[in-house]
């Protein structure tokens, strides 16, 4: 199907909260630099949940197919894409990495200046098109770079990282966001030591990705609505002053205020991971920074992803992070929404979904 237009399945959103519909569409061959990759398996992350709820009325375009966190197979490459070819194992990545500009040349930043996260880019980079059509013509946008809720899907290649062929494409797909982004967090933007304290705030899959990272595990587990304190006060009492690293990964304020004074005085550092709706600002004072917390937000654990990820996925493979754990659930790709309906009422960690 090189260069032709393929007729495939995909879940189509039509409007906020709406269950997303199975219609064939149409997905055009990949323009220069592009990539077109047939979707093997792909699982919802709480992104796409908030997005298809659309809870940020600025990010609202319809039709759109979302989906971000996949594995599958190059079918075909566009003009100039050298670095993979059709058959090639293949994880997209919704914050991508060209390569040549001024961030992906930084060693301080993983936040390519064309390919990086934008929840507001609904189209194609190189011609503002739409690969995806309806089987009457009309366009359906494109979400986070990747697009994965569809049997095939075309990507920006600085979006697309060919890993190894005999790694297993299953559990694979949880390097497109949750694992990378929480062991990430703790390897490479808080560098945590070994010794240290750690607190994680929502053990969703990106929280118990965090834990992943430390070879401890978790020690103790608190339940805020069982405490008759603060949460951060507790903690204090339980680390003789508070942690030396905390991880906000619910997208709630209230926790992020509690994470932040979870920290020790004097250096400790609470990394942000959890995705913000609101239109409210951080819950701190400027002064509170004087006693030596420290805050930073994490995108995509700070991976660069097409440089760093093959090699993360090699400890993967070797069974050094056990990605299989995450998956609680796998169902057939046309039980998309009833996978949707399990992350709604907290039931799974990620529901792998079969194309």
């Amino acid at each position: 199907m090189t260069g032709k237009v393929i007729t495939c399945r995909a879940a189509v959103a039509w409007g906020p909260g709406q269950p997303l519909v199975m219609e064939e569409i149409l997905v055009d061959p990949p323009q220069k630099m592009e990539v077109r990759i047939k979707i093997l398996f792909t699982s919802i992350c709480h992104t796409d949940l908030t997005a298809w709820k659309g809870e940020n009325e600025a990010q609202r375009v319809y039709p759109r197919i979302f989906g971000h966190e996949a594995s599958g197979v190059v079918e075909s490459v566009g003009e100039g894409v050298e670095d993979m070819k059709e058959g090639d194992h293949v994880v997209p990545i919704f914050n991508g990495e060209c390569g040549d500009c001024v961030y992906c040349k930084s060693e301080k930043s993983n936040l390519c200046e064309r390919f990086r996260v934008n929840p507001f880019k609904s189209v194609m980079a190189i011609d503002g098109n739409c690969r995806f059509s309806t089987k009457q013509g009309n366009p359906i946008f494109h979400f986070l770079n990747t697009s994965t809720f569809s049997e095939y899907t075309v990507l920006d290649s600085a979006c697309v990282v060919k890993i190894d062929s005999q790694a297993p494409l299953k559990e694979m797909t949880l390097l497109s966001c949750g694992a990378s982004t929480g062991l990430g967090a703790a390897w490479n933007t808080a560098n945590v030591q070994a010794g240290s304290s750690v607190a994680v705030f929502g053990l969703g899959a990106v929280g118990l990705a965090v834990v992943e990272g430390q070879t401890m595990g978790i020690t103790d587990f608190l339940n805020p609505k069982d405490l008759g304190e603060p949460v951060h006060e507790k903690i204090r009492e339980m680390t003789n002053g508070g942690v030396d690293y905390s991880f906000e990964c619910a997208g709630n304020l209230e926790v992020l205020r509690e994470a932040f004074l979870s920290s020790h005085d004097g250096w400790g550092l609470t990394v942000v991971l959890g995705i913000h709706p609101t239109p409210r600002m951080l819950p701190l004072h400027p002064m509170e920074l004087f006693d030596g917390r420290r805050i930073i937000g994490s995108v995509f654990g700070d991976f660069k992803g097409k440089s760093q990820l093959p090699h993360f996925a090699e400890e993967c493979k070797r069974q050094e992070v056990k990605l299989d754990e995450f998956i609680t659930h796998e169902l057939p790709f046309s039980e998309i929404n009833e996978a949707f309906q399990l992350l709604v009422d907290g039931k799974s960690l990620r529901c792998l979904l079969h194309l």
